[in-house]
Order: structure tokens, then C-alpha cells, then sequence
């Protein structure tokens, strides 16, 4: 992987004069307090401004700080007018637009494209606060305020939006964000380096249209530069050789935006190839025409060294809202608040998930000394803390410090996941690092407990029962989350997920070390229903799995395409992106897109609901399974109806039934609640992860996705 230039080395704008703000200026009167006539950079964000490293819109906005740049930011701004816009005057650089901690559409409508009514990045929860594709409406309110000022997209409603993508509420592809928002380039996935070579680059004057040779952006030329080859993406699979050469010159052409808006094995193709060129050691920047325009997205940034990491995180930060809210409660800021991210990325490559497309494959991990002191300031600068780290990890709880074992086949790799089929035997598994870091965390005075809220990669844990018996030991309340998502092979090949089996074995770990601890611990399995290549019938199954197994998921997830993910080009498409992707050879991918099929296999996760019933019934007699219909203990359902309940599915309680209500429950793990914030939407905000990701112009945004 070639070398980068140091994150810090560059030499500070002449404006570091001024020091460090307190807080980032939200009004003239905070900029008049610091002596400043302008800012360099003003952030437009979608969220609540929280000073604190969990939020993108701090690191990007501490980090320029760091830079020399005075930067200003306009929080969730009212996009009617232009005027909200022009707060802060006019910036000498430029303008950073982001959605917010999560894609817009995506914090504002269900699965089901029902609209939410409150925003967990808004002071007091309140929604409505952000406008549906907030990046193109403050695009827009910016360019009306100040014409010719540069606008630099990011953060993860820009980064997942890069190229032509399928959006599944409107339900159609849609060009590239930076096309339709009219800025002038886009950074994407964790966009340090981007972000302060092109800060700086413009303080000397140079333009957007210069900046093809910055890793991880995207921007518009005319034409394809004439000393570049173009490599056609009809199949790459079998001529692909590997690593992309020393002075190679060659980029891919995804199929243009107007072939992907109507041909979906193409759209399938430009999936595939745009995940196989994302390892920054082997991919090639990618072209995709656009009308008469090529869109050019350079190849992903290198990525944080470690010492690198651990001077962002150690930036200034307030850690803590800024004093604008007055008080207000921000929900996303009350779960992180005593939260330390210790890692970013994730090599798990789950096909619905946005942590890799943003975040990339490749571990980026801050050093034990970083994180040590971090929950020394979280003890010490935290209002309310009570001695509990509320989580100490990432996207996945468990891959810190985790990397190929040698750079030379790392580099040569285009596998979509290190752990899928099987964890790779190039891959360094070992958990030491992370147990070690456990054990001096909680031996900090003052430090009563370390708990570990971010999803396990069960499949990883079990290579260490060292690791599984401290974590059981020391760092978990009561209920650990891993992510299954299902029991049978047809969703999991698709979704890339390990098989049950490897739950299994992590449960029997699980239970033994608990049971050695002197410990009732309970895990809770997440599942997805109506993922592609899921029937009928392996919802059924995995319902059965659950009754035997004694879990009653209270809060679940309907399968929801993400822009970008490679499960939502086969939910658009119909093909499989996993696998070679030609016209008429193409492995078929059966979708699951009708309201009524959607909630029938919701209806499935949530058997033991009396509400679901009728639906389930009428269900079960057309698939041929009557008989898991019944009054038995080995009957799925019953056949009689509690009063009261099932009666929008067109069914009333059986003649002859009790009276009453019904109430039902067994001991033991059914005492888990599945959950996660929102029911069938994306989790709420981690630190550091993205369920989904992270607020900012650079990096994303918040909720994570699961390993």
C-alpha cells in the first residue's frame, strides 16, 4: 500500500493565531468573542452539534481547527430560505455539507416508509428537524446564499451515494449525490486526509476540478484524461490480476447512469465491481458517465496509522453540546456520553451493511495509551458519571487490532470479507491485545465497570474462549447482542453471515462461562426479516428456531436497502452481486418487496404476538403447514384467538375459546428482549459505528450497522 503523507505534517493556515474555540461558532456573536472578521469553513449539518469525537461534525470541524482554519457550524438549519445560510457570512474557502449522523432518508421513514416523528440527533428528540435528502436541500439553500463558494460534500448520506444507486423510497436509481446536489467534489468513508490536502490546496488557490489526484473524493470532469486507460467493467473476474501496479494508470467504467437506470443486470455489475475496487492497496479509481459528464471517483483513502488515530481523538474537544441547547436533552448524546470508540472498519463485508462501504475493510485502531486516557477524561470531564463506561468498541465489539497477516496479500486481496465463508487462515484472530485493554480499563480509579454494548463477531470470538470468559466475567449487564440474522443458508449466503452452527458454538461458550462466573447471562440475537433471498419458508423455519429456542424478539428488523449495500442491489435487481453478474448468467435472487410479504415475514420474527395470528394462519394453510397450527407445545400458533386482538387481520376469536385475554410466558432466554431503538429502523447511535455511522463531512455518520 503506498505511503501517505503524515495527517499533521501539513503547515498550519495562517489563522491557528487565533487558538482554539471552546466551542465552534454557531453565531457572529461566538465568532466577534474570538476575534474573527470570518471563517475558512463553515459545516452544514443535519444534527445537533455535540463537540465530542462519537460526532463527525466535531472531529472534521477540531481537525481543520487543528489545520489553522477557523471553523464555523450551521446546525440543523430552517432550509425555507437561504438567509438561515448566510449566519455566519461568507466563508474564505468553503462550505461542508452533511445530512447529518445518518442518511436523511433513512432517520426519517421506516422501513416500511413510514414517516418517524422524533430524530435522536435533535435537541429533546424532536423530529422534523432535517429535511428529506438534506444534502441536496442545503446544497441548494447554500448556492442561493452564496453562488460561487465551494461546497464540499460528506459524511455518510454523501458517501453512500457517490455513484448512480438504487433509492428505495422513491424506487428508482438516482445519479450521484454530487451530480444532483451541484456541489463541487465529495469525500467519502473516513475523509481526514482528504479533507485537510484539500483545505489546504484551496487556501493556495487552487480549484475542486485539480483535485483528481486526492484519494477517497469523487468530482465531475468533462472527459476521461487522456493519459488514463479505461478498463470496461462487463466482467473483471477473470482477467483481474490483483494489485494495482506502481504508476498504473488504468481506471474502471461502470456502466453509465442511463444503462444502470434501466438495465439492472448492469446496475447488479456496477455493484459488484464498485465493491471489488475498495481495498486501498489494489483499487483503481472508477468512471461513470453521466449524460455528457463523467463522474470520477478516485481510489479509497489510505488508511489512519495508529498514531494518527490517537492525535484525533486526542483533539481539543468540549465533550459536551453546545451551550446553545441550553440543557436540552439529545438522545444520540445521552447514549454515547460515557461511551470510547476504540477502532473503526470492519473486514465482515455483510452484504446489507454501510459500516464497510463507509468505513472500509481495513481495521484502523487507536493505541491502548489514547484509549486509557480517554476514559480518564470521560471520568473526570463528564457531568453525571457514575464510574460505568456505557461500551468500549466500535462497529464490531471484537476485530481491534485485528489485520492480515501479511501486507503483501492484503494488498493483493479483492475478497468482499476476511471472515466469509470461513474466517480466512491469512487473518490474525488473536484477541490478546483487546483482553489486555479490558483488564487496564477497569483497573482506572474511579472506574467501576466496562461494559461492552457494541455487537460481538461471534464467529471471531470463538478462535479465543480467553476472550469469551473475560468478556462474560467482567463486561457484560446482563445481555449480550450478536447478530445471527438468520438460521438458514439461503438468507445467510446472501447477507455473507456465518451458519447457525457458528452461534451455536459461541452460545455453548457463552453459557459455560457465565455459568463459571456464577453469572445468568443472556445473549440476544438480532434477526432480519424479508432480506433478499429470503421465502416464505426460511421465515417459517427461523420462527420455529426461535419458539424452540425459547426467544420472543419484542422489537425487530424489517430488511431495509440501504444506497450502495450489495443486498440492495440484488433487492433492486434481482441478481446476485456476490457472484459473477452477466447478461443471462447471472445467479437469479428471489426479493421480498411486497407490503403484505414484508409483513408477513416480520409476522414470523414476532410469532408468539397474538396480533399476527390471523396473518400467520392464513399463511401456514397456503404453504401447506397446517400443522403448526394448534393448541400445542409444538404447534407454532394456536388455533383460537384471544379477544380483542387479530381482528385488522380479519380474524376474531375462535367460538369456544377461553375467555379473556391470553398471556403466555416460559422462563429462561425468552426473557430477552431482541431489540433495537425504533423497532424496524436502524439501531440508535454507538460511538463510532454506523448502523450503520458517523455525523460529519468527512466520515459518517452514527447508527451502526451489525457485524
Amino acid at each position: 500500500m503506498e505511503q501517505a503523507k503524515p495527517l499533521f505534517a501539513w503547515r498550519k493556515h495562517w489563522a491557528h493565531r487565533f487558538g482554539t474555540a471552546p466551542f465552534l461558532p454557531m453565531s457572529r456573536a461566538e465568532m466577534d468573542a474570538l476575534g474573527w472578521d470570518a471563517c475558512d469553513v463553515i459545516l452544514v449539518t443535519g444534527d445537533a452539534y455535540v463537540d465530542h469525537p462519537s460526532f463527525g461534525m466535531a472531529i472534521v470541524g477540531r481537525l481543520l481547527e487543528a489545520q489553522g482554519f477557523r471553523v464555523g457550524i450551521i446546525a440543523q438549519p430552517d432550509w425555507s430560505g437561504p438567509e438561515p445560510f448566510r449566519a455566519l457570512g461568507r466563508p474564505t474557502l468553503f462550505f461542508g455539507v452533511t445530512g447529518g449522523n445518518m442518511d436523511s432518508m433513512v432517520n426519517r421513514y421506516t422501513s416500511d416508509r413510514r414517516l418517524r416523528h422524533d430524530d435522536a440527533y435533535t435537541p429533546n428528540g424532536e423530529g422534523g428537524k432535517r429535511p428529506d435528502r438534506a444534502v441536496l436541500v442545503y446544497s441548494q439553500r447554500v448556492r442561493e446564499a452564496f453562488k460561487d463558494v465551494p461546497i464540499v460534500l460528506g459524511g455518510i448520506e454523501s458517501s453512500l451515494r457517490r455513484i448512480a444507486h438504487y433509492d428505495y423510497w422513491s424506487d428508482k436509481v438516482r445519479r450521484s449525490i454530487l451530480i444532483d446536489a451541484k456541489a463541487d467534489i465529495l469525500l467519502y468513508g473516513n475523509a481526514e486526509r482528504a479533507l485537510v490536502e484539500i483545505a489546504h490546496r484551496l487556501a493556495k488557490g487552487e480549484t475542486a476540478s485539480a483535485f483528481d489526484d486526492v484519494r477517497g473524493v469523487a468530482l465531475v470532469k468533462p472527459a476521461v484524461p487522456d493519459d488514463w486507460t479505461v478498463v470496461p467493467a462487463d466482467d473483471l473476474d477473470s482477467s483481474d490480476d490483483g494489485a494495482r501496479k506502481s504508476g498504473d494508470k488504468s481506471a474502471v467504467r461502470l456502466p453509465s447512469f442511463e444503462q444502470v437506470a434501466v438495465d439492472r443486470e448492469a446496475y447488479a455489475r456496477a455493484s459488484r465491481v464498485l465493491h471489488r475496487e475498495s481495498n486501498p492497496g489494489n483499487a483503481r479509481p472508477l468512471v461513470q458517465r453521466h449524460g455528457d459528464r463523467e463522474l470520477w471517483v478516485t481510489a479509497p483513502p489510505i488508511p489512519l496509522s495508529t498514531p494518527e488515530m490517537d492525535a484525533v481523538y486526542d483533539l481539543p474537544f468540549a465533550r459536551a453540546p453546545h451551550p446553545a441547547y441550553e440543557g436540552a436533552k439529545i438522545p444520540a448524546w445521552e447514549m454515547i456520553r460515557f461511551s470510547v470508540t476504540i477502532m473503526r472498519g470492519c473486514f465482515g463485508g455483510c452484504s446489507f451493511c454501510s459500516i464497510t462501504e463507509h468505513e472500509g475493510r481495513v481495521i484502523q485502531s487507536r493505541s491502548e495509551g489514547s484509549i486509557l486516557k480517554e476514559i480518564e477524561e470521560v471520568r473526570d470531564r463528564t457531568a453525571g458519571f457514575t464510574g460505568v463506561i456505557s461500551d468500549i468498541g466500535g462497529p464490531t465489539a471484537n476485530m481491534y487490532r485485528m489485520a492480515c497477516k501479511d501486507e503483501k496479500i492484503h494488498d493483493l486481496c479483492r475478497k468482499l470479507s476476511c471472515v466469509y465463508p470461513d474466517v480466512c487462515e491469512n487473518l490474525d484472530t488473536s484477541h490478546e491485545a483487546l483482553i489486555g485493554l479490558y483488564r487496564k480499563a477497569r483497573a482506572i480509579p474511579g472506574v467501576k465497570r466496562v461494559m461492552v454494548a457494541s455487537g460481538v463477531r461471534y464467529d471471531l470470538a470463538v478462535k479465543s474462549p480467553a476472550y469469551i470468559k473475560e468478556l462474560v466475567g467482567h463486561h457484560v449487564g446482563g445481555y449480550l447482542k450478536i447478530a445471527p440474522e438468520h438460521t438458514e443458508e439461503g438468507p445467510l449466503s446472501k447477507m455473507m453471515k456465518p451458519g447457525i452452527g457458528a452461534y451455536d458454538r459461541f452460545k455453548q461458550l457463552f453459557d459455560a462461562a457465565a455459568k463459571a462466573a456464577g453469572k445468568e447471562y443472556f445473549l440476544i440475537p438480532y434477526f432480519i426479516a424479508a432480506h433478499p433471498g429470503t421465502t416464505d419458508e426460511d421465515m417459517m423455519n427461523l420462527a420455529l428456531w426461535l419458539k424452540k429456542n425459547k426467544y420472543r424478539a419484542d422489537q425487530v428488523q424489517t430488511y431495509l436497502p440501504s444506497p450502495m449495500a450489495l443486498s440492495t442491489a440484488m433487492y433492486h435487481s434481482g441478481v446476485n452481486p456476490l457472484k459473477g453478474v452477466r447478461h443471462g448468467g447471472s445467479e437469479a435472487v428471489e426479493t421480498v418487496k411486497g407490503l403484505k410479504q414484508r409483513r408477513l415475514h416480520k409476522a414470523f420474527l414476532r410469532w408468539h404476538d397474538a396480533e399476527n395470528w390471523p396473518l400467520l394462519r392464513e399463511a401456514l394453510k397456503e404453504m401447506g403447514r397446517a400443522d403448526l397450527i394448534g393448541p400445542g407445545k409444538h404447534h407454532l400458533i394456536p388455533n383460537w384467538q384471544p379477544a380483542g386482538t387479530g381482528l385488522a387481520g380479519g380474524e376474531g376469536r375462535r367460538m369456544g375459546a377461553k375467555k379473556g385475554p391470553q398471556v403466555f410466558l416460559t422462563k429462561g432466554a425468552d426473557k430477552a428482549v431482541l431489540g433495537r431503538s425504533g423497532g424496524d429502523g436502524p439501531e440508535a447511535p454507538r460511538p463510532g459505528a454506523g448502523r450503520p455511522s458517523r455525523p460529519d463531512p468527512k466520515r459518517g455518520p452514527g447508527p451502526k450497522r451489525r457485524g
